[in-house]
């Protein structure tokens, strides 16, 4: 969808829709629960915990703190990431909107 037809929907449709993006692919939700079970901050070892190269982990990594899921800090010579708390907050509440009004419209089975 071209950046010209965004403008159409509401900042939340639009949010909801890159974060959705965002973790659509498998290599991402590990990443996040790596991130998650650590509780802190995590360097090169992401890349160690996952069959992937460290090229493709860094675009995946770059996909997350695009949309603002992840922070990364500079700590010498590598980037150590973590989730950025507020924004998985924010994300889950408008995830959470979204499910629960498409829950309440239609017939019931």
């Amino acid at each position: 969808m071209g950046k010209s037809k965004t403008t159409s929907f509401e900042a939340r449709e639009i949010k909801l829709a890159a974060l959705a993006k965002a973790l659509a692919h498998p290599a991402r939700i590990a990443i996040i629960k790596i991130l998650a079970e650590n509780n802190a901050c995590v360097c090169g070892s992401i890349v160690d915990e996952l069959p992937l190269a460290q090229s493709t982990v860094s675009q995946h990594l770059a996909e997350l703190k695009k949309v603002g899921l992840i922070k990364g800090e500079i700590d010498g010579p590598s980037i150590c990431y973590c989730i950025d708390k507020p924004a998985w907050r924010e994300a889950r509440q408008l995830l959470n909107s979204f499910v629960s009004a498409l829950g309440t419209r239609g017939k019931s089975p």
